[in-house]
């Protein structure tokens, strides 16, 4: 079976939608330095098959190992693969941004240390 001509345009449309697995690959792409290629592999699908991923809704949070299965069924892919490729997006989109070490630290910029706390902290504190 050929695939239809639209399939690689809507197919990188798609990283435009946080909605979709198409974002998903896309945010992978970029945090991970990989091709198109590497990521297939990783997944263990071809090129053609993450096309039609990319064109899927990401699982929701309330079914998200069911939906798994689905996607894993239907697209031959294992669902642990695709599963710790959409955990890892999703952690690295809730990080800030990480900056340049060139770059100055902005007014609300603050850095904390851990250390022991111990019971002569609190007499000096007092």
């Amino acid at each position: 079976m050929t695939n239809p001509k639209w399939l690689q345009v809507a197919a990188r449309s798609s990283g435009q939608h946080t909605w979709t697995l198409g974002y998903v690959f896309e945010k992978y792409r970029e945090y991970e330095g990989k091709s198109a290629e590497a990521l297939a592999e990783e997944l263990g699908c071809s090129l053609e098959t993450l096309a039609w991923l990319s064109l899927c809704r990401r699982p929701s949070e309330e079914r998200f190992a069911e939906h798994l299965e689905e996607i894993g069924k239907r697209f031959e892919v294992e669902p642990h693969r695709l599963a710790a490729v959409i955990r890892h997006v999703e952690v690295l989109d809730e990080l800030p941004p990480r900056r340049d070490a060139n770059e100055e630290e902005g007014e609300d910029s603050f850095l904390l240390a851990a250390r022991d706390y111990t019971d002569e902290d609190d007499e000096t504190n007092s």
